[in-house]
């Protein structure tokens, strides 16, 4: 199977199953393009999570757009990001429907609490993926020998600006980008 038919396959799937967007495609995004295509390693998909907060759009979208492009160039780009978006469409045209003559109905309200739930353990499941790797360079939090401190006091800090001082996302991204290429290089 040709490389760009493997990419619509795939990120259409990732599209089709992407239920709450945002982070909650994080496990999705992994088990297919790191874990199962082999596509990308663990530290690049984490650059790409980094990359999709300062750029605009859909993390789902943007690492479609990166993935196609680094696997089949630019026509891998556009073939991945269309098989992600049209996903979405589609399911969004078919539930709009649905709702709307089904809106008050209690099943319906009770199984989206159900998927709230999962939304979030998934999202929690995918954070404890990338805090390790940040802060012990394994992707297993049971495998956790040492612990890199500098990481650990960045994020603390970043987290008390951006929670309880609401520093702008923005300017918070500005600074860890410059804190890293002064203490990294």
């Amino acid at each position: 199977m040709g490389q760009l038919w493997q990419l619509f396959l795939s990120f259409l799937q990732i599209g089709f199953l992407s239920i709450g967007g945002g982070y909650a495609t994080l496990p999705l995004i992994q088990t297919e393009i790191v874990d199962g295509r082999h596509w990308l390693s663990l530290q690049e998909f984490t650059d790409i999570v980094t990359i999709s907060q300062m750029t605009p759009g859909p993390l789902a979208v943007n690492s479609a757009t990166f993935v196609g492009l680094r696997v089949a160039g630019i026509s891998g780009a556009v073939v991945a990001t269309f098989a992600c978006v049209i996903s979405g469409c589609l399911i969004a045209l078919g539930l709009e429907r649905f709702f709307r003559s089904n809106q008050e109905n209690q099943l319906i309200q009770t199984a989206f609490s159900g998927l709230q739930a999962c939304a979030v353990g998934l999202i929690a499941g995918a954070s404890l993926s990338m805090l390790t790797l940040a802060f012990a360079g394994t992707l297993n939090w049971y495998e956790v020998q040492t612990i890199e401190w500098l990481p650990l006091l960045f994020f603390t800090v970043y987290l008390i600006l951006l929670r309880k001082i609401k520093i702008s996302p923005i300017l918070l991204l500005m600074l860890a980008g410059a804190m890293g290429f002064l203490l990294y290089r």
